[in-house]
């Protein structure tokens, strides 16, 4: 989409301080960090919402899953344990309308999250 702020990230027309990237998706630094690692995986397929994903989109979903374990592994936190969340429209905190998969890790989590 011509408008989509994560589409022209995965198209090279705004820059990210990317950490990953593959023909199905990329992972960039989050620029307003909840932890002290906070990565985006995204599909470079554009997909609005999880209430968009289709059978078509399962390859791209594991994909981006992981992804998250790679980078985890490389930062140094998969044993000691990093969340990954969708956020799914308004109400569950989405911003941008391309879905995304947070990667949160260098800290304890608490729970319930919100």
């Amino acid at each position: 989409m011509s408008d989509c702020l994560f589409c022209k990230i995965s198209d090279g027309e705004i820059s990210g301080d990317i950490v990953h990237q593959n023909d199905s998706v990329l992972a960039f630094n989050d620029i307003n960090p909840q932890a002290p690692h906070h990565v985006l995986i995204i599909p470079r397929k554009h997909i609005p919402t999880t209430n968009d994903i289709s059978d078509d989109d399962r390859d791209v979903l594991g994909e981006m899953y992981l992804a998250a374990k790679q980078i985890a592994a490389e930062r140094g936190i998969a044993d000691g344990g990093y969340r990954t969340v969708f956020n799914c429209n308004s109400d569950a905190g989405q911003k941008v309308y391309h879905i995304h998969l947070h990667l949160l890790g260098g800290r304890k989590m608490g729970w319930p999250p919100g």
